[in-house]
């Protein structure tokens, strides 16, 4: 990782830096469809973080249709998410904040890490380094490797992840927790959104 002066900060990617839940709606209609299974697209959507091979695997299904599925939502995700996917409010913002400041970024996301970068690519950003299919402490043993300083997401995973590593946990409550939730779960930090992180970042 490219070494600066300022701060190491570390960003979760989905309901923290991008917005990509009509997408996951819509891939969990089409696998259904093809299929033949119930998968709850809206659920999904909402309460994004863990991997997909945990999500699928927590209907039951046994191993080798959770491989087929989520071979199957990777192979479908290039087309149909990323042409949609919108950043969250202050996401820009947030990243321009750490290079300000003369810092390194990284994003640690439960994401596969091939369509992490594919979100990245196609929305220009310069990120010092990405992870991939990494969630809770797993999060944590890459920010650690990294010598974050601060970790910020919108799960309850998210600030595990920081705690393993030590790093400041700087929630958002953009996701499917609210602020109160991520407070009992360790934030040392919570935003309403990544508006208020350039502000923060100045002060903290």
């Amino acid at each position: 990782m490219t070494s600066r002066l300022g701060p190491v900060v570390g960003f979760d990617l989905d309901l923290t830096l991008i917005d990509v839940r009509p997408a996951m709606t819509e891939l969990f209609a089409r696998l259904s469809r093809e299929f033949g299974v119930e998968l709850d697209g809206e659920h999904f959507a909402a309460n994004l973080g863990p991997p997909l091979p945990d999500v699928i695997r927590a209907y039951g299904f046994d191993e080798e249709l959770v491989e087929r599925l989520v071979a199957r939502f990777r192979e479908l995700y290039p087309a149909t998410a990323i042409p949609v996917t919108t950043m969250m409010p202050g996401a820009a913002a947030a990243l321009d904040a750490v290079r300000a400041a003369d810092g390194s970024t990284l994003i640690v996301t439960g994401k596969y890490e091939r369509n992490a970068a594919l979100h990245i690519e196609a929305l220009g950003w310069e990120i010092d380094r990405l992870r991939g299919d990494a969630f809770g402490a797993d999060k944590g043993a890459v920010l650690a490797e990294c010598g974050a300083d601060v970790y910020v997401g919108d799960h309850v995973g998210d600030v595990r992840g920081a705690k393993v590593a030590g790093a400041l946990a700087v929630a958002v409550a953009t996701g499917p927790h609210d602020a109160d939730t991520l407070v009992e779960a360790g934030a040392d930090v919570v935003l309403g959104d990544l508006t208020e992180f350039p502000d923060w970042l100045k002060t903290r």
